[in-house]
């Protein structure tokens, strides 16, 4: 579905808030939501966001050990068990 297809003004939401959440069990889509033709809001399926707030917890941890290599904090695979040991 293009993106043109999921941008519905507040009226929408406010007028159809039923028909709105049911449509999420067949187009699971993220919603933008508009005011005064302005996007204000995305209104996503909450497996949708949880499975995006994994995916940027994932990337933040990512993103932290690459940072923590470049300044050259490493230790070798050796070292690192035997602290995970104690």
């Amino acid at each position: 579905m293009s993106l043109a297809e999921q941008i519905k003004p507040i009226t929408y939401l406010k007028s159809s808030a039923a028909e709105f959440v049911k449509a999420f069990a067949t187009n699971p889509e993220p919603v933008i939501i508009t005011q005064n033709g302005e996007a204000k809001m995305v209104v996503m399926d909450i497996v949708e966001y949880e499975k995006q707030q994994e995916t940027m917890a994932l990337l933040k941890l990512l993103a932290l050990g690459k940072k923590e290599f470049n300044q050259g904090k490493l230790s070798d695979a050796e070292a690192f068990l035997d602290e995970m040991d104690d």
